[in-house]
């Protein structure tokens, strides 16, 4: 079968490395490299992003223990759609974005040994945003200012797994990442009318256009570990640990004036375009943070799994020294997610919907970004879908995820988002020797 899709799957590659840092319109991308995206499939995403649970015919992207325990080719593919309400003391307001979310496949090359590759999107920015501040100016007492952001990092991995033992298994992953960040910010100086709008004093303005080109290597470390407390229950446990990386970042800025006109408002021209010398900020080092993860987990074969995982991330080593942002911080961050799986009858001939795999997870995200003082937190809450391909293994996966993100506090914005994502999982057998010619 998935000879078939060999073809769309290269197609897909570069259309994925294409379209991915497209992948928000957050306001909050604008912090950093962006806004983090979730590294797994849409079944882990389904069970709040637990990275516990893994089996022989699905991906589990996130623990590079678990291609140990493949027993056939896997390919895998997804790709989402947000919807975002934005609210403020000022307003509210409303966005969407789409993209690819990650192409993958991987195989067993030995009863005890799989190995992975693929490419997801690590970041996505995509923000476009107004604010009014003063300036001490007589004749020009207020700015306007309007932020513009896009672009983002990419992540090729290659993923290697081992059974160390039945119960035990070791992985690794390689990440090489790249991408490009570009954030535009326009200025206009005028003055506000009784009824609190900007009116404009001058019939000029400026924009500065920054752009960073990334790359660099990173790494993940995982542990997997499956006993049996009977014939029915087993006990799962698995540890990820992906140690602190630098990207390198190729950073450059233009200055110009704008020429604006004076009944419109529209910008009619601009002026001289200046490369501005960034001397030892001309290429700097972020720091990818120290992720720890720890998880557990009861379940039946073929039935049910319940568990919980508990994330630590080191975010006090992040941050980039050309984009530094005023009233932003950056502290350590935790993550609690439990969720679950059931099926009802995995073997059914009589019914398709008792062969369906049911997922659902909830979970609470101490983001360690503080933006004026004011922590901004993640809480989401998740369901999906596995629908059985026919009489195979393959499926296809759909899930649905509802939460809100930061806080009207402060002069800042609380997201409310739905987002709705779909994947495919493939299974084949792939190097089998033939017993007749």
């Amino acid at each position: 079968m998935i000879r078939k899709f060999l073809g769309v799957s290269i197609l897909l590659f570069f259309c994925q490395i294409s379209i991915a840092q497209q992948g928000t319109s957050s306001p909050y991308s604008f912090l950093g490299i962006g806004d983090l995206k979730f590294k797994g499939t849409s079944e882990n995403r389904s069970m709040a992003g637990m990275s516990v649970y893994s089996d022989s015919i699905h991906l589990n992207l996130q623990n590079p223990a678990a291609f140990g325990n493949l027993k056939f080719t896997t390919y895998t593919l997804g790709a989402s759609y947000s919807q975002l309400k934005l609210k403020s003391s000022a307003g509210t307001d409303k966005g969407s974005s789409s993209a690819l979310d990650y192409l993958a496949i991987g195989f067993p090359i030995s009863k005890k040994m799989g190995i992975g590759f693929g490419v997801l999107p690590f970041s996505s920015v995509g923000y476009n945003f107004e604010g009014i501040g003063e300036t001490g100016i007589a004749s020009a007492p207020n700015k306007f200012a309007q932020y513009e952001g896009e672009g983002g990092l990419n992540s090729v991995f290659l993923s290697l797994g081992y059974k160390i033992t039945k119960k035990f298994s070791l992985g690794a992953t390689a990440n090489y990442n790249f991408g490009n960040i570009k954030n535009q910010n326009t200025e206009f100086l005028g003055e506000l009318n009784d009824e609190g709008q900007f009116v404009r004093t001058l019939n000029y303005g400026t924009r500065s256009n920054d752009e960073s080109k990334l790359s660099g290597l990173s790494f993940n470390l995982g542990a997997y570990y499956k006993t049996k407390f009977n014939e029915k229950l087993s006990l799962t446990t698995s540890l990820t640990f992906s140690p602190k990386s630098n990207i390198n970042s190729t950073n450059s800025r233009q200055l110009s004036a704008l020429n604006i006109s004076g009944t419109g408002g529209a910008i009619i021209s601009s002026g001289q375009i200046d490369e501005i010398e960034l001397g030892d900020k001309r290429k700097t080092e972020l720091a990818l943070p120290t992720k720890l993860a720890f998880g557990a987990g009861l379940g039946q074969k073929n039935k049910w799994f319940a568990g919980l995982e508990y994330t630590l991330l080191h975010n006090s080593d992040f941050g980039n020294d050309f984009t530094t942002i005023e009233n932003v911080n950056y502290d350590n961050g935790s993550k609690l997610a439990i969720g679950g799986f059931y099926i009802p009858k995995y073997n059914s001939f009589t019914s398709y919907w008792e062969r369906v795999t049911y997922r659902a997870g909830i979970r609470y995200e101490d983001s360690g970004i503080m933006v004026r003082n004011e922590n901004i937190n993640d809480f989401g809450i998740s369901f999906g879908l596995g629908l059985p391909v026919g009489r195979s293994l393959s499926n296809l996966n759909v899930g649905f995820e509802f939460g809100k993100r930061g806080t009207t506090d402060s002069g800042l914005i609380k997201e409310n988002y739905a987002n709705f994502h779909l994947s495919l999982s493939l299974n084949d057998k792939w190097f089998i020797k033939r017993k007749y010619n």
